[in-house]
């Protein structure tokens, strides 16, 4: 496993759309393994293949459990969603815009579906900080980077620097 090269704006491979994988194999594998230690390097909850320069549908999400602080791992390739409902207001930074978070709005609630790490089906349905990573990293899967979402609901002026010490904390992929 290696820890790789975050891709940061305005690298153009984060305006793409990334192509779906065809077979999960030993290479897919190793990309799933090096974007989880990536992931956990940087402090992140998610990581999109292409934020390492990859243009792949594969996302990997590290989530913590509020109760007693374990983190649940999510492997998904080929994900789609494929339900959301509700609103809710988020703040929100990425690893891919680094210093920087803002306020926008996301769905309470989705459901996804995809493939695991061994090509199995998989379907989830999240709420809180896991639909919030999910949609996330999703869009970026589609190019599409959380500035995105921030303009469309006309609250870019929301984006703020990050303090040093908080930055951990708002990484969200």
């Amino acid at each position: 496993m290696a820890v790789l090269r975050l891709r940061t704006a305005p690298d153009p491979i984060l305006r793409r759309k990334a192509k779906r994988v065809g077979k999960i194999d030993g290479s897919v594998q190793k990309l799933i393994d090096d974007m989880l230690e990536t992931m956990y390097a940087s402090r992140g909850v998610g990581l999109a293949a292409n934020q390492i320069g990859v243009a792949l549908r594969v996302l990997v999400m590290g989530i913590p459990d509020a109760e007693d602080e374990t983190v649940h791992e999510y492997v998904l390739v080929n994900p789609e969603i494929v339900k959301k409902g509700g609103q809710r207001e988020v703040e929100e930074g990425c690893l891919s815009i680094p210093g920087y978070r803002g306020m926008l709005t996301r769905s309470e609630w989705v459901k996804v579906k995809g493939l695991d790490r061994d090509g199995h089906e998989v379907r989830l349905k999240a709420d809180e900080l896991m639909a919030q990573a999910l949609e996330h990293e999703i869009d970026h899967l589609d190019g599409i980077l959380y500035l995105d979402r921030m303009k469309e609901q006309g609250t870019l002026d929301t984006l703020t620097e990050i303090e040093a010490g908080e930055a951990a904390e708002v990484a969200a992929g």
